[in-house]
């Protein structure tokens, strides 16, 4: 089966098409989105799948400057080379952390962060998958900084979202490799 339009069943267009035309958008505009764009992009994430439907993951929503900073330091201190802002301006930062005693922790938490870009595409925002959170989250401050947001027990960080508005058109799509095998 295509994903062309003309050979979709009714009702699948919108949800494939947010498939084929997100992008990880790298620049962003300061404006910050409306609170009910980021209600409705969180609350996608958490209608994502979980083995036994444990929902192990936890979502947080961070909009406040200072943490940002924090943050931002943080994550690119992981780095390599020598990164500014590894977050590329976002307004808004989508953490998804989940619990490390579930054995599907790190594919359920996955899932979260894949339906929140779907969902952010769909309302016409943008997001780009920050890694580095799993390094962060194994450190004991960032541990304690769980605690005092008031998340008990022990956390992975499984991946942070940029999120925003896009400053500019999204890069255009790479051609798909060859990755199927049918046997």
């Amino acid at each position: 089966m295509s994903l062309e339009k003309n050979t979709l069943p009714a009702g699948a267009e919108a949800v494939v098409n947010a498939i084929l035309t997100r992008r990880s958008c790298r620049n962003y505009l300061p404006q910050f989105p409306e609170e009910s764009l980021i209600d409705q992009i969180v609350e996608a994430g958490t209608y994502a799948a979980s083995g036994k439907s444990k929902q192990p993951w936890r979502i947080i929503v961070i909009r406040d400057a200072a943490t940002q900073t924090r943050i931002r330091q943080a994550n690119a201190s992981f780095l390599k080379a020598d990164v500014a802002d590894p977050f590329y301006g976002a307004p808004v930062y989508l953490l998804v952390v989940s619990e490390r005693e579930n054995p599907n922790h790190v594919y359920d938490g996955t899932l979260v962060l894949g339906n929140m870009m779907l969902c952010a595409h769909a309302l016409g925002l943008a997001s780009c998958w920050i890694n580095r959170a799993r390094e962060m989250f194994d450190q004991p401050e960032w541990q304690a900084w769980l605690r005092e947001i008031g998340l008990e027990g022990d956390f992975e960080g499984i991946g942070f979202l940029a999120l925003g508005y896009a400053a500019g058109d999204p890069s255009p799509r790479k051609p798909r490799r060859e990755c199927v095998v049918k046997v």
